[in-house]
């Protein structure tokens, strides 16, 4: 199955590209996750999008991997991004299953999905044998979908100058999820 272009049951994944860049703008709006993330607050929501954006045309380039944009597949609108990042955490290579929504679509269940669809495709193409996600120790939302995803709290630490947990699952409990 192709990374760039998956489905899931409301959601379709594609790779982002500069016309995204505008919808994405949103996110940085009202939204209260942002101390979460670790970024650099004194920029322009405008510049906060486009570099993230951008980062992610360098991910698939080197990596191959990447956020993808997400769309509601009834509609194509534009809700947000997800994905698998590579991720160097405590001297090792990791590979972060992470998501991010424009918080009008908060509360709907597509943060599940979304990180169930990256899990998923994740073991089934042996991607990596374990799965985390960084969330910030007070980002009891995030932390919920990380165990709706199977994952439990391996450690915590330092990421971006914010107080983490990571959370992260494997192929072995993944297996006996599926048995």
């Amino acid at each position: 199955m192709d990374y760039f272009d998956q489905q899931s049951d409301r959601l379709t994944y594609r790779k982002l590209n500069e016309k995204d860049i505008d919808s994405w703008v949103e996110y940085f709006v009202d939204n209260d996750r942002l101390a979460y993330l670790g970024l650099d607050l004194s920029k322009t929501k405008e510049t906060l999008a486009e570099e993230w954006i951008r980062l992610q045309f360098n991910r698939y380039q080197e990596q191959g991997l990447g956020h993808l944009a997400i769309e509601l597949k009834e509609t194509g609108e534009f809700i947000g991004m997800g994905g698998i990042i590579p991720r160097e955490l405590n001297g090792k290579k990791e590979y972060e299953i992470a998501y991010s929504l424009i918080p009008r679509f908060w509360g709907n269940g597509f943060a599940t999905e979304i990180a169930r669809t990256f899990r998923d495709h994740g073991f089934k193409n042996k991607i990596a044998d374990r799965f985390i996600s960084i969330i910030d120790i007070a980002n009891h939302q995030s932390a919920h979908v990380a165990r709706k995803n199977g994952m439990l709290v391996l450690f915590k630490t330092e990421y971006l100058g914010l107080q983490v947990n990571i959370f992260g699952v494997d192929k072995t409990v993944n297996a006996k999820e599926e048995s």
